[in-house]
């Protein structure tokens, strides 16, 4: 069988571009390999997606199923399958599956996203949305008032923990070397703002606490010494922001013929890419801000432009 369109990946992108492609009578199958919702189904909670409910706890979970039915609705088919060969030319795409089940399709969406670069501390996986996040426009509201340390030494990590300052009563950014790598211009905000601390040559080397993160462990790399800090009783909790960088899940496009920009997709609002018939949404491509609304705004964008190729 020959699908309209194929999509690669089922978070935000991938539904909202599956929703877009239904209401198109575009015959379409999405393939995921895990769970619907990509990162945002490890979120315990969203406060800043438009329209969500004051009245009920709003989780990453619950958005994403949400989206799934709607996807149901609109009759796009599902395949759960690891990609892992594309052949992206011609007018027919061949995507072949860690299964083995080759898939065709007339144009393809890739929406693979991306991951965050861990932390490397020991129990990282059971606080993460539980303290420890990587994402301070999506938290640093639920750390109002409380002590939060930021993890990381260059551009990205010092602008997230000047804006965690906004919210937390005390930041305090650990980094593993002796001086920072991000801009002078951006370091001398830093060290200008009263409410933001460092601690050098150190990394965090182990999480703790009951139910969510109390303690962190911190090891210096040069002493090899050990400093335990407990969160304040009356606050019941710290805060763990690891700002490292990301990671495209793009491994397995290297011989694709797609182009690649920082290990990113090479497309811009269009969603386009340098291959005719393939279209990349989500935080896989080069963008500004990677959040769910700028998620399922590609998806849509990308469906879009996906029904005038196939027209045309």
């Amino acid at each position: 069988m020959i699908y309209d369109l194929i999509i690669v990946g089922g978070g935000p992108a991938g539904l909202a571009a599956g929703i877009y492609a239904g209401r198109y009578m575009l015959k379409t199958l999405i393939i995921e390999r895990a769970q619907d919702g990509g990162q945002i189904s490890q979120t315990a909670e969203i406060e800043n997606y438009p329209g969500l409910r004051t009245d009920i706890q709003e989780t990453g979970l619950t958005l994403s199923d949400r989206m799934t039915e709607q996807v149901k609705r609109f009759g796009a088919e599902r395949a759960i399958d690891d990609i892992t060969g594309f052949e992206l030319s011609g007018e027919v795409k061949r995507l072949t599956g860690i299964s083995g089940t080759v898939y065709e399709a007339k144009a393809v969406i890739l929406a693979m996203g991306a991951h965050y670069r861990s932390i490397g501390c020991k129990n990282e996986e059971k606080y993460k949305g539980m303290g420890i996040s990587f994402c301070a426009t999506c938290d640093a509201n639920f750390f109002k008032g409380l002590e939060v340390y930021v993890v990381g030494g260059g551009d990205s990590a010092l602008e997230e923990a000047m804006y965690l300052t906004k919210f937390a009563r005390k930041v305090t950014v650990i980094h593993r070397r002796s001086e920072l790598r991000a801009a002078k211009s951006i370091q001398e905000k830093a060290f200008a703002n009263e409410k933001l601390h460092f601690i050098w040559d150190s990394v965090v080397d182990e999480a703790l606490g009951d139910g969510v993160l109390q303690e962190i462990v911190i090891k210096n790399v040069k002493t090899d010494e050990l400093t335990y800090i407990k969160a304040d009783p009356a606050d019941g909790m710290i805060g763990l922001f690891g700002f490292l960088g990301m990671i495209p899940n793009t491994d397995m496009l290297q011989d694709s013929g797609i182009s690649l920009k920082n290990g990113y997709i090479d497309a811009d609002e269009s969603t386009k890419t340098n291959i005719e018939g393939v279209f990349a949404a989500g935080d896989i491509r080069t963008k500004e801000l990677r959040q769910v609304v700028t998620a399922v705004s590609d998806g849509a964008v990308a469906a879009f432009q996906a029904e005038k190729y196939l027209a045309g």
